[in-house]
């Protein structure tokens, strides 16, 4: 049972920020570029200030997956490093925190790449 209320938590908070993107596409004259970027921004000023961990520690993947929870990732990231290691640590604490995720991002393209032809949208 314990799963599937973290399920639904995670299904939830995942949803209300698919929602809010939405609303933010259909309501303004934001392109998606903008709205993702304000996302990793919004995650990474939550991080900072200490709002985001609660979240993610409530919905789990619901929190840590959308782009919010990647700029929760670098800021967490950034705070840890320049604990130990001062001002080098914000300029190299965001690339430590993040490196694994971006790596199999990068991967994981390339393979679906590599097995999949891709489609002139127009035919």
């Amino acid at each position: 049972m314990e799963v599937f209320v973290n399920i639904l938590k995670a299904f939830v908070v995942g949803g209300l920020f698919c929602v809010i993107g939405q609303i933010l596409i259909d309501k303004t004259a934001l392109t998606p570029a903008r709205i993702l970027v304000s996302y990793v921004v919004a995650g990474v000023i939550l991080g900072a200030i200490g709002v985001y961990e609660p979240l993610v520690k409530f919905a789990g993947a619901g929190a840590s997956v959308p782009l919010t929870g990647f700029g929760y990732l670098l800021s967490k990231g950034v705070r840890e490093a320049v604990d130990k290691s001062s001002l080098w640590g914000a300029l190299t604490g965001g690339f430590t925190a993040s490196a694994a995720g971006i790596a199999a991002s990068i991967i994981f393209g390339l393979i679906v790449g590599l097995i999949f032809k891709s489609k002139d949208k127009s035919k």
